[in-house]
């Protein structure tokens, strides 16, 4: 009788195991579902929208950022607006003698176009290269011109990580109200279904961690 005991319990042990492993991958494999399913939800994020001083435009997606900023601009949010200067990919061009025109320049030009008038349109200093050097130049105009609100335009999936990057910055002078272009095509719920919306999500989650974890990693020089 013992023996057979012992040898139904040996038995028993793979087969428990199994059970386990099983539960395991079920979990993991909901878990990876849920995440895939809820991600591009999660990394859009908005602000409520009121008057401020200044609607800043974060640099990229041209010209869908900045034509928001102008829609904003004439919805009467605020009297000006401010771009930010990269120094890429100006700065390589000019060591190889091509001259270039910074995306500045262009979404002068798109804000023109859609009724901002140039004296309130101002590039801030100094040149930036990330999304942080965008916001710390922000947060340094604000404190500059003792500005207590303004309106931070980006893209859909980047809405998220320019509030946690915020939350960063230094001792900010104010309050940023995160908005995305109206016209983003991102489609948050469908997200795997492009190549460039996919790469947009693995960027940003990559991006928000970097930030949880104090940015240790910087873009290369």
């Amino acid at each position: 009788m013992v023996s057979e005991k012992k040898a139904e319990n040996s038995q028993s042990k793979p087969k428990k195991r199994a059970w386990i492993l099983l539960g395991v991958a079920v979990v993991v494999l909901l878990a990876t579902t849920a995440f895939i399913l809820g991600v591009g939800r999660w990394l859009v994020v908005e602000d409520p929208l009121e008057k401020a001083q200044a609607i800043a435009v974060l640099s990229g997606h041209m010209p869908l950022r900045a034509m928001e900023a102008a829609r904003l601009y004439r919805e009467g949010y605020a009297p000006k607006i401010w771009l930010t200067h990269s120094t890429e990919p100006g700065l390589t061009l000019a060591a190889m003698g091509i001259s270039y025109t910074g995306e500045d320049t262009y979404d002068t030009q798109v804000l023109i176009h859609e009724g901002v008038p140039p004296d309130a349109i101002r590039v801030l200093e100094p040149p930036i290269i990330n999304t942080a050097d965008e916001l710390a130049g922000i947060a340094k105009e604000m404190a500059n011109e003792k500005s207590g609100t303004v309106i931070v335009v980006t893209s859909k999936v980047h809405t998220r990580r320019v509030r946690t990057l915020w939350r960063h910055v230094p001792n900010p002078k104010g309050r940023a109200l995160v908005r995305a272009a109206y016209d983003d095509p991102f489609q948050p719920s469908r997200w795997w279904r492009t190549t460039g919306d996919a790469l947009d999500v693995v960027r940003e989650v990559l991006g928000i961690l970097n930030a949880w974890a104090g940015t240790p990693l910087h873009p290369a020089n």
